[in-house]
């Protein structure tokens, strides 16, 4: 684990293999929902499998204080399902936007968007800095299943110009984020990344978490406080 945490900090993102046992993603897998059919959804219960598993004290949550040195807690869940019908591409881009409860006026906070009902805002950049996500592969996903492709180092270049991103990306090396089931990706919010279509038929399905270990200022809170 140390040298995972020394390749996060160095290179902004990493993957962990076989971070996950096999009934954990089994489960998680189990109650694994896609309402509408969309390619991604936000939320997860708490008292759910994957709830447990995400939370601090959970197996996601343990890998998440080891590679940061701190307790870091849940505050957003995306579920991405990629296949033959929901197939998608993302340019280069940072990840800028935070789930919170509802909206209020804190200097340093804004631009506003809602997103399948939750209230998101971009915080400073300062917070954005601190924060990680996992992505945890619940299938294997190959080169041809429009992996997510991470540019090394460029979380240390804070806040970037979405029109400047793809130069940033070209000019650093870069890391195609393929795995088993149970791999997880960890990544710095602020790192540019980007995925292509799929060329394949397998699903590929990835619980993404981003993690906090700070409480926002009031009166703003989680969406998932």
């Amino acid at each position: 684990m140390t040298t995972a945490a020394a390749a996060l900090a160095a290179d902004g993102a990493c993957v962990v293999r076989g971070a996950i046992p096999t009934d954990d993603v089994e489960a998680v897998a189990a109650e694994f929902s896609m309402p509408g059919g969309g390619p991604g959804t936000r939320g997860a219960s708490q008292d759910s499998t994957t709830g447990r598993l995400v939370a601090p004290e959970g197996a996601l949550g343990r890998l998440a204080a080891a590679l940061t040195g701190c307790v870091m807690r849940p505050v957003r869940i995306v579920r991405f399902d990629k296949t033959a019908a929901t197939n998608w591409m993302v340019p280069w881009h940072q990840d800028r936007t935070i789930a919170v409860a509802e909206r209020a006026e804190v200097d340093g906070f804004g631009p506003w968007s809602v997103k399948d009902g939750v209230v998101h805002v971009e915080p400073p950049v300062a917070l954005l800095g601190s924060m990680l996500t996992l992505r945890l592969f619940l299938d294997p996903c190959g080169t041809d299943q429009g992996p997510v492709e991470i540019a090394l180092g460029s979380h240390a270049a804070g806040r970037v110009p979405a029109g400047e991103a793809a130069a940033l990306a070209r000019s650093a090396p870069r890391l195609l984020a393929t795995g088993e089931a149970g791999d997880v990706l960890a990544m710095r919010l602020l790192a540019l990344h980007a995925s292509a279509r799929s060329r394949s038929a397998r699903r590929r399905r990835v619980l993404h978490v981003d993690y906090a270990a700070d409480r926002l200022p009031a009166p703003l809170d989680w969406a998932m406080g």
